[in-house]
């Protein structure tokens, strides 16, 4: 979406490269301070519950499109992984790391395909996190079935936690569509 705002107000290569560089780095940033404010509010369960570093990666691709918001959803758990690693409490945990980094990459993608189509009409927006998400989740439980044996999860604990993190796939499901609409307003009104 935001490719087709910059599109049609003429703006150069390297405004555009310049605008989406720092959407790209404050999405970064609020998918990892996200998950540290509701693990301090609600403990590792609301994490699980509320799958809080989601929701920036959706808008990145709603926002970005799949090759810009593929980046954000590859390096949002690598980046927290990293500084709170630093901080003494990595998070994700290192074996759920690249399972993780590849469940928001297929997030990323699959809404960020749909980028064009918002643009057009912010409607779109829902069947693109949807999509994403059910796309992502079946990512991450299928990579969890193949690497079972060398991983230390099980498709059965994983479910359980997909289960467990329906409110907020519901909530990400009505809350990201509802600010890429407002943002897209605000956008298009520009020029």
């Amino acid at each position: 979406m935001l490719e087709n705002v910059l599109k049609k107000q003429n703006e150069a290569l390297k405004t555009k490269i310049g605008y989406k560089t720092v959407v790209s780095a404050a999405l970064i940033a609020l998918a990892v301070a996200l998950p540290q404010l509701v693990h301090a509010a609600l403990g590792q369960s609301g994490g699980v519950q509320f799958l809080p570093m989601y929701l920036p990666v959706l808008l990145g691709g709603c926002l970005l499109g799949w090759k810009w918001a593929l980046t954000v959803g590859i390096l949002s758990p690598l980046v927290s992984f990293a500084l709170t690693t630093l901080a003494g409490n990595p998070m994700p945990a290192a074996a759920r790391l690249p399972f993780m980094m590849f469940e928001l990459a297929v997030f990323a993608a699959v809404s960020g395909l749909f980028s064009g189509l918002i643009y057009k009409n912010g409607l779109w927006a829902f069947p693109a996190v949807i999509a994403a998400q059910i796309a992502g989740r079946a990512a991450f439980l299928g990579a969890i079935a193949i690497f079972q044996r060398v991983a230390p999860f099980t498709p059965k604990m994983i479910w359980g936690q997909i289960v467990s993190g329906i409110p907020g796939l519901l909530i990400q499901a009505v809350a990201v569509p509802l600010i890429v609409i407002a943002l897209r307003a605000v956008l298009l009104r520009k020029k």
